[in-house]
């Protein structure tokens, strides 16, 4: 039997590998990275990842960005 703790922390080590991942997406499109924390909140983690879809991002501005599709 595989000990609670030892669950636990492999649980830990997946979801710090997934925020951190949506940290570096975050921080990438212009956005602060702390954003990724939405993904602990039920429902605001569907509307942010929606969010960062669909929203004109802070380095398309800076950069000259691609052809707007609105």
């Amino acid at each position: 039997m595989i000990p609670a703790l030892l669950l636990l922390l492999v649980y830990g080590a997946i979801v710090g590998t997934f925020v951190l991942a949506m940290w570096q997406i975050w921080a990438k499109a212009g956005f602060n990275g702390a954003w990724s924390l939405l993904m602990f909140v039920p429902i605001l983690n569907i509307a942010s990842f929606f969010y960062l879809a669909f929203a004109q991002w802070p380095v398309h501005r800076m950069l000259g960005g691609p052809d707007e599709f609105n």
